[in-house]
């Protein structure tokens, strides 16, 4: 049985959990909401990497054989920091799906909702820039969406109105693809789905992290499939947000 830690600034991390123990139902998992300080979007590369250090570090002493840092921006600002500095440690990390967007695109321009963080770090950038002579990609942080899934707000007329202000760009640029370049925004889907309407796919890189675990683990020989399930929920600041995302899982 494999014991796998997982970590984000906070609830949103738990769209990648659902996903991995789809395809990895008996093992042990590790869940780390950092919600005191969350979000990270805006919060500096070197206090994100501190984070990291000290997450990893409790992560590592509840005895995780992997991690998977389900946050775009903190594997954007940390994750090769963190396999330095941790070198006997698989970590996996976040990629908004900029490729199927791109190869799937009718249109010929994609959109791409992400955090601050994410849309600055070196890791984004080198996947637009394989594609963006190719098709067009208009981006748009995702503002005040982290704090309503914080908060339990996926629905309702406040969630409309958020969600609207930041696909509207996108969506007037001609974009039929949409990528969701943060953890939290799938919890946000329907939402999005709704207001793009049905010719815009809505495109959550989860499941490909999921299958990414599934062949990291298989790589480094650590045991699968043979224990019972179970998960631990960890976190730096107050419990409701996360207990009440994961009731959603």
């Amino acid at each position: 049985m494999a014991s796998i830690g997982i970590f984000d600034s906070g609830s949103g991390g738990l769209s990648v959990y659902r996903e991995i123990v789809k395809l990895l139902p008996q093992e042990r998992y590790l869940y780390f909401a950092d919600n005191a300080h969350c979000p990270y979007g805006e919060k500096t590369a070197e206090y994100i990497q501190d984070r990291g250090r000290a997450i990893t570090e409790i992560l590592l002493g509840m005895g995780a054989d992997i991690i998977v840092v389900a946050c775009n921006t903190a594997t954007a600002a940390a994750i090769a920091t963190l396999r330095e500095e941790y070198p006997d440690t698989p970590f996996i990390g976040m990629e908004p799906a900029v490729k199927p967007a791109a190869l799937g695109t009718e249109t010929g321009v994609i959109g791409v909702l992400a955090t601050a963080g994410t849309l600055k770090g070196s890791k984004y950038l080198k996947t637009k820039g394989r594609f963006e002579d190719d098709v067009r990609i208009v981006e748009h942080v995702g503002e005040g969406f982290v704090e309503l899934v914080e908060n339990g707000i996926l629905d309702g007329p406040e969630a409309y109105e958020t969600v609207r202000k930041s696909l509207q760009p996108l969506l007037d640029a001609g974009a039929d693809r949409i990528v969701l370049g943060c953890t939290h925004y799938p919890f946000l889907k329907p939402v999005i789905e709704s207001i793009a309407g049905p010719g815009v796919q809505v495109i959550d890189p989860a499941p490909a992290v999921a299958r990414q675990t599934v062949r990291i683990l298989e790589a480094n020989a650590i045991p699968t499939g043979n224990g019972p399930f179970s998960i631990d929920l960890y976190f730096s600041g107050e419990p409701d947000s996360l207990r009440r995302i994961f009731k959603l899982v």
